[in-house]
């Protein structure tokens, strides 16, 4: 299987092929001012007690993170919304590993800000066996440190690739979450966290499964 972060840098390599250099340009000015904000070092820590959430499904049934943790270390995938390829693309690698951390007696679950709605055509579309929740107003992710405000000018570009965040989150907030990884031992402690500003770049799900495998985790 080839690398996750070699198939985003892919995309990030298509893009500058095919993109004018001026439209670039405004989201690498929103990843360095999302960076130079220091959002990558208030995220909540390793070690930190994860807070308990329950949040709806694809199909609108409540999920309780206490009811996951009670079978097995939880992972957690925070991400942007099924506009975003790069977060289309993460999920995809943690559906083809989703068995093998099954069987390591782990779960995980994606969470973005994104409507019940387009979780459903989200699970549908790429075959996702594991929960999408919907996190409206990132209530959830904000708990872990993880929104940020979308700035005007990347608004603005949003926009202009028709790219609609008000329409798919179903508020006019326009806050996204960083995409970020959470293994949560079973005793609800962060056994590991990662979130880039650069939404370009994600973990390994190698590194996820590590984590997942350690006593602290299933502790």
């Amino acid at each position: 299987m080839t690398a996750l972060q070699q198939q985003l840098d892919k995309i990030t390599a298509n893009t500058r092929k095919f993109v004018q250099p001026e439209r670039l340009a405004v989201s690498e000015r929103a990843i360095e001012e999302l960076f130079a904000s220091g959002i990558e070092e208030r995220i909540l820590p390793i070690g930190a007690v994860a807070p308990d959430f329950t949040l709806n499904d694809a199909s609108g049934r409540p999920v309780r993170s206490a009811d996951l943790l009670a079978l097995g270390p939880l992972i957690l995938k925070f991400f942007r919304g099924r506009w975003c390829p790069y977060c289309v693309t993460e999920l995809e690698a943690w559906r083809d590993l989703y068995p093998r951390l099954r069987d390591c007696g782990a779960l995980l679950a994606a969470i973005s800000p994104q409507t019940g709605r387009q979780n459903d055509f989200m699970v549908g579309q790429h075959g996702l066996p594991f929960p999408v929740l919907a996190d409206p107003g990132c209530q959830v992710a904000a708990l872990f440190g993880l929104v940020y405000t979308v700035p005007q000018h990347h608004r603005d570009y949003y926009r202009s690739i028709l790219v609609n965040i008000p329409f798919i989150n179903g508020d006019e907030s326009w806050l996204l979450p960083l995409p970020a990884t959470y293994v949560i031992s079973r005793e609800g402690r962060v056994a590991f966290a990662e979130a880039h500003a650069d939404f370009r770049v994600r973990p390994e799900p190698e590194k996820g499964i590590a984590a997942v495998l350690t006593p602290q985790s299933r502790a």
